[in-house]
């Protein structure tokens, strides 16, 4: 049977939030909070898909409004009546409304449509994400809990925390003052001796102390340094990939296949710290997979502390795909309220990953309105 798209509908929310985390400052006359775009597709044979897109401007430059406003007047009226499963069409369509600048145009709010699309179209045919990609993977996923701490005395009780609800791994904020970052590696070491640590620099060296930064957390227990520098030193990147004092994983810079294939031509990076709501959504994030597996290069898998939709799909795609380190995916750290009729949950530091059709959860609506923004 033929399907095609009918209804496009968006609505846009902001989960509470608990404890320090720098991405999560509102703008003045908003609560605080993580904001994020729910997307509902509909087909004109009443079939349903669901997917999120979860902006985050001080992480990037899109916002709950341009990802809501964008969704709802440029690219929702535009795609009705499509076949939801003619991606190659979808995706033109995408490009032409919202066109790319160096990279994939506002990537975060397409990957809510994307997911949404990946969600109706795994319902239609019955199957999970791994059934679709004809993977085994795993049904659990370990998590990696983050460290933020505004100071060194706050370590301990954060690294309690986390222990207290499973955790075994950690991953740290760092950047730019070196000195307190080893001294916070070096802790944070102490304390779990045997945990994976990662360290996100979120592109805050500059590229002489990203240098010395390396080997001294290398020395301190660090495992991979992520995002050390802004995404366009390249220059900067390739000098730290041919100095191997850690691997090096890139995040921000990493928006289509296009760049990372670039950038793993030119020897800039050792790995990418994947996100689907970067990329566009679960297509491209795939697609960025299979070209690191192929090029032999590290895959971790992390997020935008993603809620509930946006969180399934991280979950189907690094399940999968059989995530071989910790992921830090830190939604259920930091986020409260759900709109799933079965809100995940983590056990010993592991999560489960959805087996249902599509992303695999259910969207309980009459849970949106204790989270809805009326605002905009």
């Amino acid at each position: 049977m033929k399907h095609t798209i009918a209804r496009i509908e968006a609505v846009p929310l902001i989960y509470p939030t608990e404890g320090h985390f720098k991405f999560f400052q509102g703008p003045p006359g908003r609560p605080p909070g993580r904001a994020a775009v729910l997307v509902q597709i509909t087909t004109a044979e009443g079939c349903v898909g669901w997917g999120q897109s979860v902006p985050v401007p001080t992480w990037s430059y899109e916002t709950l409004e341009s990802a809501y406003w964008t969704l709802t007047r440029y690219l929702a009226p535009e795609l009705i009546g499509l076949d939801p499963f003619d991606t190659p069409a979808i995706q033109a369509v995408l490009d032409r409304v919202v066109a790319p600048s160096f990279s994939t145009g506002q990537p975060m709010c397409k990957a809510g449509l994307d997911l949404a699309l990946f969600d109706l179209t795994g319902r239609i045919l019955g199957q999970s994400a791994a059934q679709r990609w004809g993977r085994t993977g795993r049904d659990l996923l370990t998590l990696s809990w983050t460290l933020n701490p505004r100071s060194l005395d706050e370590v301990p009780g954060l690294v309690a925390q986390g222990q207290a609800r499973g955790y075994a791994h950690f991953n740290v904020k760092v950047a730019p003052d070196l000195a307190f970052d080893l001294e916070l590696c070096r802790l944070v070491k102490q304390l779990v001796p045997d945990g994976f640590l990662w360290a996100d620099a979120n592109g805050g060296y500059d590229e002489a102390t990203a240098l010395a930064a390396a080997p001294k957390l290398a020395e301190a227990g660090v495992a991979v340094l992520e995002q050390p520098l802004p995404p366009n030193r390249l220059r900067g990147y390739r000098r730290l990939k041919q100095q191997g004092a850690l691997p090096i994983l890139m995040d921000e810079g990493i928006v289509s296949c296009v760049e990372l294939e670039e950038f793993i031509q030119l020897g800039l990076l050792d790995g990418v710290a994947m996100k689907p709501a970067r990329c566009g959504g679960l297509t491209e994030a795939r697609r960025q997979i299979e070209l690191v597996h192929n090029a032999g290069l590290l895959f971790l898998g992390s997020g935008l502390s993603d809620p509930d939709l946006a969180l399934a799909a991280s979950l189907v795609l690094y399940g999968a795909y059989d995530l071989a380190y910790p992921a830090a995916l830190n939604g259920p750290q930091f986020l409260r309220g759900s709109i799933l009729e079965s809100p995940f949950e983590v056990q010993a530091g592991q999560i489960a990953v959805p087996q249902g059709p599509g992303l695999g959860v259910l969207v309980q609506a009459d849970r949106l309105e204790a989270l809805r923004v009326r605002d905009l």
